[in-house]
């Protein structure tokens, strides 16, 4: 009897040391893989922004001293083909943004535009694409605004590429800070939340983003038949 209960005693006492000396395998999160920007990398991307629109403003003082010094390439820089090839080129990006807009408002239409991935993931191709599309348009027009129609539908597109960044980095610094509240407004009993805040904000940027889409798209058509016309 004596010899069985010892026996017993050390069978549990090495099962015991077995099951704590076997560390029980942790479950890591997993990273997420949607490309899904931060606040961070928006402000990146709107300095970057504003580093593209420079061209726009020296364009007329470093055009003059290109086309004295350099007579030969600021021709094949203001020429046809360069022209041709740059706008088919922000012609693409044009149809792209246009695609990825219609994949995300185009939910009721009768004919709808459906794209592999998530919606976080083409909300920030969106964004990327945008920016890099001023970066073509810039290569195309050289930084100058150009007259009369070209100098309004540059204006348009600044303001679509703008109102998107901006307000993109605003929306998403708000929902990732670390504050719940952010204040008052005049006449109001409580302090305002995040989703307060989000919801006026997307209320003004977005609705003036798709303004300035909307007038854009006509006047891209509008541009490439005047192109044609007078070429």
């Amino acid at each position: 009897m004596g010899s069985s209960f010892r026996n017993q005693d050390n069978a549990n006492s090495e099962s015991m040391l077995t099951s704590d000396s076997i560390d029980t395998p942790k479950r890591l999160p997993k990273r997420p893989n949607k490309l899904q920007p931060t606040f961070k990398v928006l402000i990146g991307l709107t300095f970057l922004t504003a580093f593209l629109l420079l061209p726009f403003v020296f364009s007329g003082s470093y055009l003059d001293m290109l086309r004295a010094n350099a007579v030969e390439l600021y021709g094949l820089l203001r020429g046809e083909l360069f022209k041709q090839v740059t706008g088919y080129v922000g012609l693409v990006f044009s149809l792209f943004e246009l695609i990825l807009v219609a994949r995300k408002r185009g939910r009721s239409w009768f004919v709808k535009i459906k794209l592999p991935g998530s919606m976080n993931f083409w909300r920030s191709t969106h964004i990327f694409a945008g920016v890099g599309m001023l970066a073509m348009i810039g290569i195309h027009t050289l930084g100058a605004t150009g007259l009369n129609f070209n100098a309004v539908f540059l204006w348009v597109f600044f303001a679509v590429t703008l109102t998107a960044v901006m307000g993109v980095a605003a929306e998403t610094g708000v929902l990732e800070s670390p504050r719940r509240q952010f204040g008052k407004l005049p006449g109001m009993s409580k302090a305002m939340n995040k989703g307060f805040m989000i919801r006026h904000l997307r209320l003004i940027w977005l609705n003036s983003h798709i303004f300035f889409v909307s007038i854009f798209f006509v006047m891209l058509v509008m541009h490439i038949a005047l192109v044609y016309y007078y070429q």
